[in-house]
């Protein structure tokens, strides 16, 4: 089970953009793509036949995930997540500071 999913309102911990907020929009090996963090701008060539048309775009690039935090609505942080079973056997998230359950 992973601590952080696609969907999650999560905060940059380290970096450039420390302290922004976004969501997360893909999950890749041990990287996350979070909406609105980590801009490029990248050159990019047309191509006709796929209907590109060329110039400087802006994308977001990958993050490590051991710099993202989960947002936690009740501190208004970023807050450590654990992983813990329910007396019924399922596995839920909860925030380390509270022990407020994610979802439930």
């Amino acid at each position: 089970m992973n601590k952080i999913r696609k969907g999650d309102d999560v905060v940059v911990t380290t970096g450039k953009d420390k302290g922004k907020r976004g969501l997360v929009l893909r999950m890749l090996e041990g990287k996350l793509l979070v909406e609105g963090v980590n801009k490029v701008k990248k050159h990019q060539k047309p191509n006709p036949m796929k209907g590109v048309a060329g110039g400087i775009i802006e994308m977001e690039m990958p993050l490590d995930i051991s710099n993202i935090a989960l947002f936690n609505p009740a501190s208004k942080k970023g807050d450590r997540v654990g992983i813990r079973v329910l007396e019924d056997g399922r596995k839920v998230r909860f925030f380390r500071s509270n022990g407020e359950v994610i979802d439930a």
